[in-house]
């Protein structure tokens, strides 16, 4: 069914019927003088006619609006047409002549109407085309939010109830421990008893057979043993023995609150931090792409200036250098909190050290040239043992619970402890990865010449794994290092394919990087605030830099920066850029303006 012009609005997209009567064809031009819409027929006939052949005919979507006609109050027989530049009123022709607007400069208010008609229709683009995406992109965010947070609360319900589960068992076993104890100390007491009882017969007894031999000395059968009688010295009875009163335990009950039961269970806290504002594209950019230009048009070159100067060499500058001790080179490198990193050798020394080269703690495992540990979001190290098939975590003990429990125990442990906090079957655990993102923990493997990530969540549950793509090819050979970009893209440097392959949080996979025509041999990779994904090239001892999806920027470290053999890296929170070498130095460079 055909629509009117009155009937749809001013930017839609609708069949609208020629003006002249009798024709229903679709209508495509306008004539301005006439305000009439005409199909290609009518246009023709009406430019033909010797009346309006020189009346201005237009494209339908470039007619000029025409005015509301509205009759002038002082002049009632004149409609309003001009518009008074000074006095910004609409007015008629006569009104031009009079007193007030002599000397006054006057527009045709149909052409004002057709700009400001102009004017409103692109505002309306805007509105359609910027803000309203643009809002309803912000409100898919916020619902991505809302079930970030949902699966977050849900994460710290979960560890509450594991951490409440842990005090229990560990009440459980001091409670056991006690019980041991007092029933050593009865045992202990009853004995002390016993011995005094037995001590006390024998005393009974030996007093029983001197009053039989008293007795026979009261009544002899003859004078020969009367005579011996009066004879003897006088009997002299033994005392009594001592005996002493058993002193038993006191148990004192314990002193403690209910905040002191909460200390035990961790605490909750908001971070005292602004809440970062949603990123919203510019006007600019946006209204770039609203208006497609030809070949070669503005968008084109502000395409080209963007990759000419992410092309740009970055400036590289070396901040400062680190000494590791206990390690005989650096081939992974994770940055712990409150100023430490942690660093693994070839020969699986893995060591704690400060910012001032001391070493907190050194640990023999079965890691070798891999990036085989990570630091948590709550500050623990986890690290993969390939022998035992599981997943380890190092959890410090100097908190407040354990505190108390080795006080009322009365014992002293190391200030750390091992954990087996995930057990991965029959594959071998390589390389691991713990999302700044989300905290899951991403487990590279392998078995029988295969290879495969895991997805764990921070609790340790299975949520995905990653081995083949959508052609059912394996992604993976020998998953070395490993590490997720911002966009939740998943990086792994695979040393049997001498490849950078990324898939995507989903396992989608994206692209592999082989380097620049070169054998390419990646090893320590790691990402930045920009998205930027850098891998060290073991044949090059070179550092590669590649934007999100894999295009090659330059090369970021070489001889020329200092750096001799690189073989791991990690960028800290204010983008300096750490990298650890077959030597036990730890250059760090700054790298981002």
């Amino acid at each position: 069914m055909a629509v009117f012009e009155s009937e749809i609005p001013p930017l839609a997209q609708h069949y609208l019927v020629c003006g002249t009567e009798n024709c229903e064809k679709n209508c495509q031009f306008y004539c301005s003088d006439c305000h009439q819409p005409m199909c290609e027929q009518c246009r023709d006939e009406h430019q033909k006619n010797k009346k309006t052949k020189n009346h201005e005919v237009v494209l339908y979507k470039q007619r000029k609006r025409r005015i509301p006609v509205e009759q002038c109050k002082i002049h009632p027989t004149k409609d309003i047409d001009l518009l008074c530049e000074e006095c910004q009123i609409p007015l008629c022709s006569k009104c031009t002549a009079t007193k007030e607007h002599r000397g006054h400069v006057f527009s045709d208010l149909e052409i004002v109407f057709a700009e400001k008609v102009l004017q409103c229709q692109e505002e309306i683009y805007e509105i359609r085309n910027y803000f309203e995406p643009i809002s309803q992109d912000l409100k898919i965010e916020i619902a991505e939010d809302v079930t970030e947070i949902k699966n977050i609360m849900e994460g710290i319900r979960t560890s509450m109830k594991a951490e409440a589960e842990s005090v229990k068992r560990l009440v459980d076993t001091v409670t056991s421990d006690r019980i041991k104890e007092a029933d050593k100390i009865e045992q202990s007491l009853f004995q002390t008893l016993n011995g005094q009882n037995q001590g006390i017969d024998d005393y009974i007894n030996y007093l029983n057979d001197l009053i039989k031999s008293l007795n026979r000395y009261i009544s002899p059968s003859n004078i020969e043993k009367l005579t011996l009688s009066l004879k003897s010295k006088s009997l002299i009875i033994r005392p009594v023995p001592e005996t002493s009163k058993p002193v038993p335990p006191v148990f004192t009950t314990g002193q403690y609150t209910k905040e002191d039961v909460a200390k035990l269970l961790g605490r909750l806290t908001v971070p005292d931090t602004e809440p970062e504002n949603r990123k919203i594209k510019p006007m600019e950019t946006c209204s770039t792409q609203l208006k497609p230009t030809g070949k070669g048009g503005k968008q084109d070159r502000e395409k080209s200036d963007v990759r000419q100067t992410l092309s740009m060499p970055f400036p590289v500058t070396k901040v400062r250098k680190y000494t590791v001790p206990g390690v005989d080179n650096v081939f992974h490198i994770s940055l712990g909190k409150s100023g430490t990193l942690w660093v693994s050798d070839w020969s699986g020394n893995l060591v704690q050290t400060d910012l001032q080269g001391n070493q907190l703690k050194k640990i023999q495992t079965s890691g070798e040239a891999k990036g085989y540990h990570a630091v948590t979001q709550d500050g623990d190290l986890i690290y993969t043992d390939k022998e035992k098939k599981v997943i380890k975590r190092i959890k410090p003990n100097n908190t407040i619970y354990t505190a108390i429990i080795n006080k009322v125990i009365n014992r002293i442990t190391q200030d750390y402890t091992i954990t087996e906090f995930i057990e991965t079957g029959d594959w071998q655990p390589i390389s691991i990865h713990s999302s700044h993102i989300n905290g899951d923990i991403l487990v590279g493997m392998i078995k029988n010449g295969e290879g495969k990530v895991t997805r764990y969540n921070k609790t340790g549950a299975e949520i995905q794994n990653i081995q083949r793509d959508n052609k059912g090819q394996a992604l993976y050979i020998t998953p070395l290092y490993i590490t997720e970009n911002i966009n939740g893209d998943v990086c792994v440097s695979d040393y049997g394919s001498d490849a950078v392959v990324l898939v995507d949080k989903s396992g989608q996979h994206r692209f592999s990087y082989t380097g620049q025509g070169s054998r390419f041999t990646p090893h320590g990779i790691c990402t930045d605030v920009l998205g930027h994904i850098l891998v060290c090239d073991s044949i090059s001892e070179t550092v590669h830099l590649l934007d999100k999806d894999g295009q090659f920027f330059s090369l970021l470290l070489t001889s020329k920066q200092g750096v001799e053999y690189p073989r791991s890296m990690c960028v800290d929170d204010e983008n300096n850029l750490w990298v650890g070498e077959t030597s036990t130095t730890v250059p760090v460079f700054k790298y981002l303006l």
